[in-house]
This record gives structure tokens, C-alpha cells and sequence, in this order.
């Protein structure tokens, strides 16, 4: 065999190799799927996926299929989408539909005339619309993928006939990605003990979208609140009497070659620890020059005084913030004390609460509608606390929206201009 020939052999074995590495690399979906993308562990029913445009839902379904199917765990499967149509085109047959993500040797074979596919192993899909969800009285699975749920027509309709059918095998589960809306049945699932949420934002996908079409959403949603919706994935609900509304809360980074003037760290602490105590509140947020705040983390929890002792310590240095905030009617010095056996250098001012909840917060709430505070990114549990609460009405102690107010209060109302704010704090 010729020199020249040899090394035309050893190039096409090069390519070749090559060729099956980008095929493994691009059909070994855990190896490359972000974190959020992986199927959720443990016991539960639902796999609830609310995410923005263009963070992968769709892919993520498919994926999560063909992966159960290879894995024998499921047989009998319902694709649903808004309308046969769309079932096909997008959850079948779209660019990050099951066609696209198996394998060629692996493909499954779509008889398009009966709305099913079939795999190799004998698992079987059938497509349904949720418009025509009277088609489910009958049929049975052992596992369903909702795709878009949240605009379907009659999507309570739908759910209550796929919950009739979904009754095969030991553990038949649904997958639904969809975009969210404020719609009764997604805030049913977000309660529901037996649903994971996996919540995720366009941004999150960033590598995978094109340049411009991130700097154009970004020019043309950001700070609304069909950018909250449609790229963050917020659940908007509105809540009449309550201080605060979706439609206030407003996401941006602050503007290039704008500083934080100063950072704090404020903590409404818990009196007690156990299952059934209230939160410790400890949010981060910061102010510019131009007095517009920013609110940066929401590290509250049910944590026992040394779990927030420490993190309020290491979020003041990640930060570098400049003060801790700490209300201390209910605490008495217990945050002073814990903070300062942590750290002694740790700058920190108390604060007593000598008015009411709502006293304190409507001034907060006020500069959120005049656009003088922004999250830099969605704070979910922080927001759905601000936006529940009613003055006079709510009982259970807003411990996130306390610690917020406390280091906004800070940040932005002068304590010696402010006749107000002279009784709020020590």
C-alpha cells in the first residue's frame, strides 16, 4: 500500500471518528443539558417546567421521553399540545422535537395518518389536542407530555381527563412545559405536594439563542411585564389590595457604568427554630448615585440562628457590602450577637419597628411604582410574598418582604429629611 494511500485511509478514519464523537456529544442529552434540564429525583407526580422563551422546554421534553422510553420505564405515552397540530409540528416533528433528538438507528416511526409513534422496544406515543381533550375518555397511559399548557383553551378540562387515563404501570407521571400564566390550575400544581417545579428564564439558554435576538429582547422587554412572563417566566397574578403587583416589579441590570453606592444586608430574624417556625427574612440590596436601588438576593429561610449567622457573614463579604440591618423587636441583640461572634468586623445596625407592617412598607411599595427599585433577576418566593400581602387582612408574618423593606429603608429614605422615618428607627 502506497505512502499516499495510507495517509488518505488514516484521514477518513480521523473524520469518521470525529463524525461519531459530534453524534455522541450531540444524542448524550444528561452530558450536556444544563442542571434545570435533568429529570427532578425523588417521588413525585408531576414535572411541572414553567420557563421563558427560548429556554429549551420543548427539548427538555423530548429528551426526558426518548430517555424513559430507552430505560423501558414507560410504554404507553400521551403527547398533548394546544391542537393536533401543534403536536405534531412542534413536540414531533420540530427542531427539538423527539424526531430530531433520537438518533437515526433509534428514530422512532411516525405514522402520521394515526397521530402515533412507535419505538423500536414497543413503546408507543399518540398525540392528542388539549382542544379536543374528550378524546382522552378511554385511552390510558402510563405517562404524558403537556407542552404548552398554559394556553390552552379549557386546560382544567384537560387535566381532569388525562388524570382519568394517567393510571398505568406503579409510577405514571406527566411532564408539562409550558410558559406560565396566571391561570388557577398552574397555581394549584405550584402548591401541590406531589409537583416538582423546575423554573427557568430565557437567559438561562443564552449560549444556545443568538446574539441579537438577546440584545432585542432585552431592548424591548426588559422591565415589563410581559418580559416577566414571557423571558423570566413570572406566574403575574394580581391581587386586589394588595401593596404590591406584578406589573411593579421590574428586572434590570443597573445601566453600564453605573456603581453601587452602597450594599446592605438586611435580616428579619426568627424567634424560633423548627419545622413550623416563620423565615428568617435576609435580603441584599444596593443603591447607585442616582438613588435607583437594586435588589440583589433573597437568602431567607427556615434556618436555625448559626445557618443565617453564616450566610448573612459571607454574603457581607461576597459582596462587600457596607452594613448589616437587623430589626430587633423580636430578636432583641440575638442578631447583633451571633453576627459579631461570626465576624467582629462586620458593620451592623440595628433597627425597631415602632409602627406597623403596612406603615412600613407603603412607602417601599410606593418607590417601586415610581421605577426606583429594580431585581436584578426574578426573586420567586420574595415576590410572591410581596404581592399576597394585604394590609389588614394577611396573618402570616411576611418575614422576606420585612427584611426587604428594612434595606430599602436604609438604602433609600434619609432618616434627618425624613419626618416619617424618624419613629421606625432607633
Amino acid at each position: 500500500m502506497s505512502k499516499h494511500l495510507k495517509e488518505h485511509l488514516l484521514n477518513l478514519l480521523k473524520q469518521e471518528q470525529k463524525r461519531r464523537l459530534e453524534l455522541q456529544k450531540r444524542y448524550c442529552w444528561l452530558q450536556h443539558a444544563r442542571p434545570n434540564q435533568h429529570p427532578p429525583a425523588g417521588d413525585w407526580r408531576v414535572w411541572l417546567i414553567l420557563a421563558g422563551r427560548g429556554f429549551g422546554k420543548t427539548r427538555t421534553g423530548a429528551e426526558t421521553v426518548r430517555l424513559w422510553v430507552q430505560q423501558g420505564l414507560y410504554r404507553r405515552i400521551a403527547l398533548i399540545g394546544r391542537s393536533i397540530q401543534e403536536a405534531r409540528s412542534v413536540m414531533v416533528e420540530g427542531e427539538s422535537g423527539l424526531l430530531a433528538c433520537h438518533p437515526e438507528h433509534e428514530r422512532p416511526h411516525f405514522e402520521a395518518s394515526n397521530h402515533r409513534l412507535k419505538w423500536k422496544n414497543g413503546a408507543v406515543a399518540t398525540l392528542f389536542g388539549g382542544d379536543h381533550f374528550e378524546k382522552l375518555r378511554g385511552p390510558q397511559f402510563d405517562l404524558a407530555w403537556v407542552d404548552e399548557l398554559a394556553k390552552f383553551r379549557q386546560p382544567q378540562a384537560l387535566w381532569e381527563q388525562l388524570l382519568l387515563g394517567l393510571r398505568l404501570g406503579t409510577n405514571p407521571r406527566c411532564l408539562i412545559t409550558t410558559t406560565p400564566r396566571p391561570l388557577p390550575l398552574i397555581q394549584n400544581f405550584l402548591k401541590d405536594e406531589g409537583t416538582v417545579v423546575t423554573q427557568g428564564t430565557t437567559f438561562d439558554n443564552a449560549a444556545n439563542l443568538a446574539p441579537t435576538f438577546i440584545q432585542q429582547i432585552i431592548k424591548q422587554f426588559e422591565g415589563t411585564r410581559l418580559g416577566a412572563q414571557e423571558l423570566y417566566a413570572q406566574v403575574l397574578s394580581e391581587r386586589q389590595g394588595a401593596l404590591w403587583q406584578r406589573s411593579m416589579i421590574r428586572y434590570q441590570q443597573p445601566l453600564e457604568g453605573q456603581e453601587y453606592q452602597r450594599i446592605v444586608i438586611a435580616i428579619d430574624p426568627a424567634t424560633t427554630h423548627h419545622e413550623q417556625s416563620d423565615e428568617t427574612g435576609i435580603v441584599v440590596a444596593a443603591v447607585t448615585a442616582e438613588q435607583t436601588a437594586y435588589v440583589l438576593e433573597d437568602l431567607s429561610g427556615r434556618h436555625s440562628p448559626a445557618d443565617w449567622g453564616q450566610r448573612v457573614v459571607q454574603a457581607y463579604w461576597r459582596y462587600k457590602a457596607d452594613r448589616v440591618v437587623a430589626e430587633v423587636n423580636k430578636g432583641g441583640d440575638l442578631v447583633e450577637r451571633i453576627v459579631r461572634s461570626l465576624d467582629p468586623h462586620v458593620s451592623y445596625r440595628a433597627v425597631r419597628a415602632t409602627r406597623g407592617k403596612a406603615t412600613r412598607a407603603e412607602p417601599i411599595a410606593a418607590l417601586y411604582e415610581q421605577n426606583k427599585v429594580f431585581h436584578i433577576r426574578p426573586h420567586t418566593l420574595l415576590e410572591s410574598q410581596l404581592c399576597d400581602y394585604i394590609p389588614g387582612i394577611s396573618r402570616k408574618s411576611p418575614d422576606r418582604l420585612d427584611a426587604l423593606v428594612w434595606a430599602l429603608t436604609d438604602l433609600l429614605l434619609d432618616k434627618e429629611n425624613n419626618p416619617v422615618l424618624k419613629v421606625w428607627q432607633e
